[in-house]
């Protein structure tokens, strides 16, 4: 039964609020450019520009905007001599608008104001800027140095040699790379210095001493065959005028030098390009480029390092002195001009990794062997900073696991080949400080020896590092095994995020798994701003994307991995959705549309028979197996065909880029894909659903699950179907999870979508085998990579991945708090307020950063009431459905709710009051 209510006096009641306000109350805030606050380095021509609207008024929605840019703050404020005006712009948008003033020019800065006029009045002018990047490679006049070598002879890496202080054995070894320069710095203080470096692998830098930004791992990843990204800094206020300046860099291998001899991708031994440019208050240019005229030594003090084993430092070998000047580096050497690596150079939109969170231990123990074992107290990534005393000479080893064995050593066997060991060795007796640069670890517990003595906890931190993101979501609700899984996943997300979604912190894999992220991406869209990393791993998916049209299973492909499946390359599709429909972010479609397209056709005409896909490389991976020692199950009736898994994934992707072929303007394209996805879902049902029992092919809980969850399901079984899935769920396993990677993508959505939303929570709080639950119990911090990670062949039992989280954290915000975006208003601008309030779950606490503001739900309910608090963001709207009896037995704010210019609509539904919400907050009680 539907019943509505109508406004007749909404428009007088827009006005008056209208008349009552002043501009004070609507403020601009938060400014953007592509995503970031003030950037410097952009190279792109046409940026986009944000903002959110700040106002304590309800109801605030931006009827215009007006945006001008100016090559200078005078210009902006006299509002002359302008590079754009647009006008006042009829839009209610204000996420990602795209620049459309006069063509940008290399390294210049950029000023610009934004005002908005709301209904409530306008607001004043709110200012920022930003800068750009080289948009030409002929702005680059420095050239790449670096020595290939020991010696001024080129290396063969074919050979076991020795390199600096390392060798190409399959471990590879190879010291870092000291260069260093003085230049002299005339005139006043510089009115602009920019820093332009590309540091393969990685690099430091320094200015007269002091560190260049707060960056580590710099620059973000790439396979440098296809692009190598370098970064911008803004340097004047480390520069020294009249007096000798020096840069130096430090070098480390990254991804660049191989870690492996064979088995993983090698570029080419370490190498810098650098140009820094200064500018006087006369306008004249200063510039210091990477050339001959540097120094540079092999023989510093990290005398190793390489990210699965670990790093190496002898201080013995510091230079004293070496990043400022007056250093005496006549015995350096002169660096060689190297060949530039094959890949576009460009200016790196994403954030760097840096440290982001500092832990210190719960605890230190003595072993009998003489060393101590450091207890973190949560499985992290990154590493640790040590304040310690040591013997001259006498090397301090610190090597790193996620588990202890039951004797309280470390369990390493899960860690395949990685040596995962720090080494430091101390030149003088007594007090040292010191953490490593080039490496991380994945790691709870510390086995530290080398001492004499136990040290106390205050002499450790933990370092977490991964890219720089803000946390932009927070969930808590009233059962205790639901935080700590939200805690573990937080954690493990986090963790896995090395300038590209890496599937483990800890073994010598560390790589970009597409299939991880097929759904966890959409999940984690709501705990971090992970926008730009995902923007970047996209740029990545294309790049290792072959001539014939196939997509990797790992990018960067480090490891060449081509299974010409579908499941794991569909993530390309799935990011390019998560970012349009979560952040109102076209570019990954529009960027890539041509390239998805290219997967399509090359899937199509090379494994399309029939319109069915049989070629699969991966199954349901790690699907609960029927022996605790497993990884994988080998009973028939529990794997899922292959063929079930491919052509479900490709409907679901034909009918995603149906929708994506209107957005990048290849309309005629979308009929097509419509056209085809129609005769797929026929032959598949032909071939796989039996009518008589409601069932796809051998009636796994994952075939059932995929084909409902992705549309294939006749509409008059969809209930049969389900209904059969939920027996099989609660019967043959004892409402457990029975489902891998693929199955966990859609399982807990699809209860709660046909009103099991008991079964999900459940399933979700189980702390039995197999459950996230069961891995709390047994003691873990973060998410196993396997359902039974302390009992199978630890050749695969990470205890930090992410893969098995499948939809569970978009359950969580999506379901449990009930936000969710309109599919067509997207990134928030318009969204949905409806929680499944499960029965055994009492109060649930969320919000989330979204492209407009923070949305706010947090409700709590007994057995007589239902209170809700809700936060609606200025400029977007949201409808939330109520669950009650009546409107009557419904306030907000103790008031009997009504249409005024915050509630402008109210139905009645089957049970709930659905209601149309400005923004505004909200706070509802249903006796």
């Amino acid at each position: 039964m539907k019943t509505s209510i109508v406004s007749t006096a909404l428009v007088l009641i827009l006005l008056l609020g209208l008349a009552s306000c002043s501009t004070k109350d609507v403020k601009v805030a938060n400014l953007q450019v592509e995503l970031k606050k003030q950037p410097i380095g952009l190279d792109v021509l046409q940026p986009r520009l944000s903002w959110q609207i700040a106002s304590s008024l309800p109801n605030v929605q931006q009827d215009a905007y007006q945006i001008m840019v100016a090559e200078s703050i005078s210009d902006l404020e006299k509002e002359s001599n302008l590079k754009w005006n647009s006008g006042k712009i009829e839009s209610s948008l204000s996420v990602l608008i795209p620049y459309e003033g006069e063509s940008l020019e290399s390294t210049k800065d950029y000023f610009w104001k934004v005002k908005v006029f709301t209904n409530k009045g306008e607001s004043d002018w709110a200012n920022s800027r930003w800068a750009m990047a080289y948009l030409s490679e002929h702005d680059w006049k420095a050239q790449w140095i670096g020595i290939d070598s020991i010696n001024s002879g080129g290396a063969n890496i074919d050979q076991d040699q020795q390199l600096g202080w390392g060798a190409m054995t399959q471990k590879t070894r190879l010291s870092a790379r000291y260069m260093r320069k003085e230049f002299d710095l005339e005139g006043g203080k510089p009115k602009r210095a920019r820093l332009y470096i590309a540091g393969l692998g990685m690099y430091e830098c320094y200015i007269n001493g002091k560190k260049v930004g707060q960056d580590i791992f710099a620059p973000t990843a790439t396979d440098y065959l296809k692009r190598v990204n370098y970064n911008v800094f803004d340097v004047s206020d480390l520069l020294q005028s009249n007096k000798k300046n020096t840069i130096a860099v430090v070098l480390g291998n990254g991804r660049y030098f191989t870690m492996r001899k064979e088995g993983v991708a090698h570029y080419g031994f370490p190498k810098l390009l650098m140009q820094l440019e200064v500018e006087d208050s006369k306008q004249q240019l200063t510039r210091i480029v990477s050339d001959q005229s540097w120094k540079m030594s092999l023989d510093g003090p990290i005398i190793a390092n390489n990210e699965f084993d670990g790093e190496e430092y002898n201080a013995n070998m510091e230079f004293e002195g070496w990043h400022n000047s007056g250093f005496d580096d006549s015995q350096w050497l002169i660096p060689h001009l190297v060949d530039a690596p094959e890949g576009k150079l460009q200016a790196q939109n994403n954030p760097n990794i840096m440290t982001m969170e500092e832990l210190k231990p719960l605890s230190i123990k003595a072993h009998e062997d003489g060393s101590y074992i450091l207890d973190m107290g949560q499985n992290m990534v990154g590493w640790l900073a040590v304040n310690l005393k040591g013997v001259k000479d006498k090397p301090i080893k610190m090597r790193f696991a996620e588990l202890l064995k039951d004797d309280g050593t470390l369990y390493t066997a899960n860690l395949r080949s990685a040596n995962v060991t720090d080494i430091y060795t101390p030149s003088k007796d007594g007090l040292f400080s010191w953490q490593p640069t080039f490496t991380y670890h994945g790691f709870r517990f510390v086995e530290i020896s080398g001492l004499d003595y136990l040290p106390d906890l205050a002499s450790f931190t933990g370092k977490v590092n991964y890219d720089q993101m803000p946390t932009i979501g927070q969930f808590e609700c009233s059962d205790a095994t639901l935080n700590q899984i939200y805690k573990n996943a937080s954690w493990g997300i986090k963790g896995n995020y090395r300038s590209m979604p890496t599937d483990c912190p800890q073994r010598d894999e560390r790589m970009g798994w597409l299939g991880d992220r097929a759904a966890g991406c959409l999940g984690e869209s709501f705990m971090f701003d992970n926008t730009l990393l995902y923007e970047k791993w996209m740029d990545d998916i294309e790049d290792a994307q072959l001539e014939n049209g196939a997509l990797p299973a790992v990018a960067p492909n480090y490891w060449k991995v081509y299974m010409d499946d579908v499941t794991w390359p569909s993530a390309y599709i799935h990011i390019a959705n998560m970012l349009y429909e979560q952040r109102g972010d076209k570019q990954g479609i529009v960027r890539h549309y041509a390239s998805m397209k290219r997967w399509l056709d090359f899937i199509q005409t090379n494994y399309m028979h029939d319109y069915i896909i049989s070629k699969d490389g991966f199954g349901d991976w790690c699907m609960p197996p029927e022996s605790m020692e497993l990884i994988h199950s080998k009973d028939p009736a529990r794997i899922t065909s292959g063929a079930i898994l491919s052509t479900s994934f490709f409907y679901r992707i034909l009918i995603l880029m149906s929708k994506f072929a209107v957005i990048a303007d290849q309309a005629a394209d979308s009929e097509i894909f419509l056209s085809l996805a129609a005769n797929v879902k026929k032959a598949y049902n032909d071939r796989f659903f039996d009518k008589e029992t409601a069932a796809y092919d051998n009636n796994t809980v994952t075939a059932n699950i995929i084909s409902l969850m992705q549309g294939l399901v006749p509409e008059t079984y969809e209930t049969k179907v389900f209904d059969n899935l939920v027996a099989k769920t609660e019967g043959e396993f004892k409402s457990h999870v029975s489902v891998g990677l693929i199955g966990i993508q859609f399982l807990m959505r699809g209860l709660s979508a046909y009103g099991r939303e008991d079964l999900a929570l459940r399933i979700a709080t189980n702390r039995t085998y197999p459950s996230w639950g069961y891995m709390i119990e047994n003691g873990a911090t973060t998410i196993w990579e396997l359902w039974n990670g302390n009992t199978a062949d630890p050749e695969m039992n990470s205890a930090n991945h992410v893969m098995l989280l499948g939809d569970l954290m978009t359950w969580y915000y999506e379901d449990l708090a009930g936000i969710s975006t309109d599919k067509i208003n997207v990134g928030f601008k318009k969204f949905t307020l409806k929680p499944v309030f499960p029965q055994g779950l009492s109060q649930v606490n969320a919000s989330f950063e979204s492209p407009y503001g923070t949305i706010k739900s947090a409700w709590k309910k007994d057995a007589s009431s239902l209170s809700w608090e809700v936060n609606v963001p200025s400029n977007s709207s949201a409808s939330i459905h109520i669950p009650a009896q009546s409107i009557a037995a419904i306030t907000e704010k103790g008031n009997k709710i009504g249409l005024d210019e915050r509630i402008t609509t109210i139905d009645f539904v089957d049970g709930s009051a659905i209601l149309t919400l400005n923004s505004g907050s909200y706070f509802f009680i249903v006796k």
